[in-house]
């Protein structure tokens, strides 16, 4: 499957599990046909409780339901949990769960970190907000600041082909040679975004998501806005940052100052000395944990997706982002971003920066290298070809004789 760019698309930003939600549970409540969901988190909590709730009416009323989670994501959802999903008909998937090894979760890598929903080949959702209470705003300290796209139009078509060639059972490839049309899209006109859907796989596609990222900033003219969670790429990206800013891009990075994990900011601050004195403003979301993967350049070029810009995302996990060419959307998460520096950030200046001491370049060059070639490391240890695992229909209990008779 190639990335193409699709016209007449309608794409709506979605911030947090507060506009997220009720977009994706209405999407599968009026669904018709078919609903595709593949998420990396899925809890057993209010959020994940509601999105059991209504795949479960969907499947109940005879609507196709297809769900893919992360074994290492989604390792802790109750029998009775799955088992009421797969009662009712919904196929439901693990993908590469392994056993533990001393009460230890072993697959780590290569994570299948997508969150993408289809209904009815006709409306997706892409980002990367999770199926969990912690991704709304009223969660508290710990809630996610994070970003998805309700997205309709012919780049849907595109989206469906590519998760449904994921799930075994389907016949994709006379879809590729003849490109298959739902009869639903054809009186479609949805909106003026042009759009492009693009995935990070570890076969054909390792490097399609950092590659549209390097070609956005060499193409920058006026400003470009980063904002993710898990930020430490690899050479080219911090120098193609350092090389748009030197030529006058304003270029603003956001991460995380209150991140969920400790390291997340140790990795980052190891890039501010580079970044910072080449002109690049670099600002630490305080108000809860950033989680979002996204981006904006000048005045129409913008992508929302499950990829942060680290070693894992960047080189091992199965990620997918949608490339977005519209000033309307470009606008809006200009204005959401924005509003974060104004109200939410602190600016990283020269007394936030460790000094160029000999021992603090040192630390850095070493820490920065290991960091950066872990995956290449995590590559020479034995590798398995991850597999889907279906979780199939409890056994029905068989009636004793006796009940059997007396019904009849």
């Amino acid at each position: 499957m190639k990335n193409n760019w699709r016209d007449g698309n309608r794409i709506s930003l979605l911030e947090n599990g507060d506009q997220f939600f009720p977009e994706v549970f209405d999407a599968i409540s009026n669904a018709r046909s078919k609903v595709i969901l593949e998420t990396f988190i899925w809890f057993e909590d209010d959020v994940g409780r509601k999105l059991h709730e209504v795949i479960l009416t969907a499947a109940s009323r005879g609507v196709s339901v297809e769900v893919l989670l992360d074994g290492y994501g989604s390792p802790d959802l109750s029998d009775e949990f799955v088992s009421q999903l797969t009662t009712a008909g919904v196929k439901f998937r693990y993908y590469d769960p392994r056993p533990l090894l001393f009460g230890m979760r072993t697959n780590l890598f290569r994570r299948m970190h997508r969150k993408i929903v289809v209904v009815d080949g006709t409306v997706a959702f892409v980002g990367g907000i999770n199926y969990s209470a912690e991704q709304m705003s009223d969660y508290g300290p710990e809630a996610k600041q994070d970003y998805s796209v309700k997205v309709e139009g012919p780049v849907v078509e595109d989206i469906y082909q590519y998760v449904i060639s994921n799930l075994p059972g389907h016949d994709v490839k006379r879809r590729w040679w003849r490109r298959h049309r739902n009869p639903a899209q054809e009186n479609l006109t949805p909106g003026e975004a042009q759009a492009l859907f693009v995935w990070r796989d570890n076969n054909q596609h390792r490097d399609d998501i950092e590659r549209y990222y390097l070609k956005m900033l060499s193409k920058a003219k006026r400003e470009v806005i980063i904002a993710n969670a898990y930020f430490f790429p690899g050479y080219r990206l911090l120098h193609a940052m350092r090389k748009a800013s030197r030529r006058g891009v304003l270029v603003q990075l956001i991460v995380q100052g209150e991140p969920d994990m400790p390291i997340v900011k140790v990795g980052a601050r190891l890039l501010y000395n580079y970044l910072v004195r080449s002109g690049v403003k670099i600002y630490e979301y305080q108000r809860r944990p950033l989680h979002g993967k996204v981006a904006l350049m000048d005045d129409h070029w913008a992508t929302v997706g499950s990829s942060n810009l680290d070693p894992l995302s960047l080189s091992l996990n199965l990620e997918a982002n949608l490339i977005i060419y519209d000033r309307n959307f470009n606008e809006a998460l200009s204005q959401n971003l924005n509003g974060l520096i104004a109200q939410d950030c602190k600016p990283v200046d020269e007394s936030m920066i460790p000094k160029r001491t000999w021992w603090n370049l040192g630390k850095s060059v070493l820490a920065f290298h290991f960091l950066r070639h872990f995956p290449a490391m995590v590559g020479w240890l034995p590798a398995h070809k991850a597999k889907l695992a279906q979780v199939m229909p409890p056994e029905q209990p068989q009636l004793e004789t006796q009940d059997r008779v007396e019904t009849e």
